[in-house]
């Protein structure tokens, strides 16, 4: 392909994105199909010799679509938001089309001065304390991770390091696997999975903090357990605070533990993947106070701030406890501009080495949406959640299991798990919406997530009244059968 049919395909895929995306609610939301069904559909092996565009194209169609689960399909309501927008998407293109590896300042001086500033921009929105910003001088600074996953782990491990460095300076007697050995991570039972696979990783310990009746961790339930660990030998190091879980969006309570983990000397790390998004909007910014006891600060805008994957903005207060623990400078890296204090090279903030221009994203959306565009998209999701848990609240036969305060509804019939699983099944079964579930206090729960950036009050009218009747189906042939046994 030269640049000439480039050009032409090029404007090909454009008009297909578009009217794919334009359509999507025309088709079914989940795909028909079963474990394995691609690879009958293509060679065991690539071709020999080159292929047309058009062969490849119609493939799309015929091999791809069958397969994919649409989540930008306004009947998409499973997880959380998988954020999309036209800017993000141009951006992206002209990000492969730089195709640089941005590790270094060096490497590409607009891919990291870029991303050093769009995160301080990003950073003001949500009000961060100023010491989280780089500004023209200060010590924290923020990164563009490929996902709150590795936010977590990298702030771990940088906890980790500083901790056993400290323990050594105070006992140099300890070995380093004598203090790793002691070391003990925390996080809400509340927490995603991604903060235990972090110590995993980390090879340290974790213990989950039991959250209250509001699926919240308070400041006494950490105390207690930090109190008894210590009495133990053991050494607190890491706690990460949830703002938002992803079971049912409940905020911990950061006011409280932050304090606590400040005077034990513990990082705090907080975790708002989803709802972080949510703190451009006054009127939500509350829910972020006490992150000025973080040591470092995560949220995703490609969950909901309308910029695609990847995309998982993360700061730091001190940029040095970051990339002291993960420095290495082989000659082939080094330039001489990196000890210039002017600069950072983003490959010491990562687990890889190599990094996509992936702060272009953010530049078109944030100017072409602005703030006030991208507060308008989040209030809206979060109208439409209050008109979900609205519907449910008029039907006596459901209940609602968590406070909504954002995008996210839990809900179930009131009655046994089993009959939650099989409300569930069958809704999934039907296609025309899709949901996931979650566990709270022991019952089984359905989730609602309001997750398309074109989802109207229609299609959530619509979600409603086809739950609604597959359980009155469903309890009519529940009841029966109970009543035969």
């Amino acid at each position: 392909m030269d640049a000439a049919e480039f050009r032409k395909r090029g404007k090909e895929m454009v008009d297909y994105i578009a009217d794919y995306l334009e359509k999507i609610d025309k088709r079914q939301v989940f795909p028909d199909v079963e474990p394995g069904y691609l690879r009958p559909l293509i060679p065991d092996c690539a071709p020999q010799n080159p292929e047309s565009f058009e062969d490849v194209f119609k493939d799309i169609e015929k091999i791809i679509m069958p397969g994919v689960t649409h989540w930008h399909s306004p009947y998409f309501f499973a997880y959380f938001p998988a954020a999309s927008s036209f800017p993000a998407l141009l951006a992206d293109m002209l990000s492969s089309g730089i195709g640089c590896m941005g590790f270094s300042w060096a490497a590409s001086p607009a891919c990291t001065e870029l991303e050093t500033v769009m995160l301080d921009w990003l950073g003001k929105m949500i009000n961060l304390p100023e010491e989280f910003l780089a500004g023209n001088g200060g010590q924290g600074g923020g990164v563009i991770q490929g996902s709150a996953s590795e936010a977590t782990l990298m702030s771990l491990l940088a906890a980790r390091t500083k901790t056993v460095r400290q323990v050594q300076s105070e006992k140099p007697e300890l070995t380093e696997a004598d203090i790793m050995g002691r070391l003990v991570a925390y996080a809400s039972d509340q927490a995603h999975s991604s903060v235990e696979r972090a110590a995993l990783i980390g090879g340290v310990k974790i213990k989950n903090i039991s959250s209250d009746d509001t699926f919240r961790v308070c400041g006494s339930a950490l105390k207690k357990v930090l109190d008894e660990d210590k009495a133990s030998g053991l050494i607190p190091f890491f706690f990460c605070a949830t703002l938002g879980t992803t079971s049912c969006c409940s905020f911990d309570k950061l006011l409280e533990l932050g304090p606590i983990c400040n005077k034990e000397n513990i990082w705090i790390h907080v975790d708002a993947a989803y709802a972080g998004s949510a703190f451009i909007c006054p009127e939500f910014r509350h829910l972020l106070n006490g992150v000025e006891f973080a040591d470092s600060f995560n949220f995703n805008p490609h969950k909901w701030l309308l910029v695609n994957f990847d995309c998982s903005a993360m700061w730091v207060k001190k940029r040095s406890d970051l990339t002291g623990a993960f420095k290495l400078e082989p000659l082939y890296l080094q330039h001489h501009h990196q000890e210039s204090g002017l600069i950072t090279d983003y490959r010491h903030w990562q687990i890889p080495l190599g990094r996509r221009f992936r702060s272009l994203k953010l530049w078109f959306v944030l100017r072409m949406y602005g703030v006030k565009g991208l507060q308008e998209h989040i209030r809206k999701h979060v109208r439409l959640s209050h008109l979900f848990e609205h519907l449910v609240l008029q039907d006596e036969r459901f209940e609602i299991c968590a406070e909504v305060i954002l995008g996210l509804v839990c809900f179930r019939l009131k009655g046994s798990n089993e009959l939650n699983e099989v409300l569930l099944k069958i809704i999934n079964e039907a296609k025309k919406i899709h949901l996931v579930p979650c566990h709270l206090q022991e019952k089984f729960v359905l989730r609602f997530a309001v997750c398309s950036r074109t989802v109207e009050s229609t299609h959530i009218k619509f979600a409603w009244q086809h739950i609604s009747q597959l359980a009155t189906d469903l309890l009519k042939t529940w009841e029966q059968n109970h009543q035969q046994q």
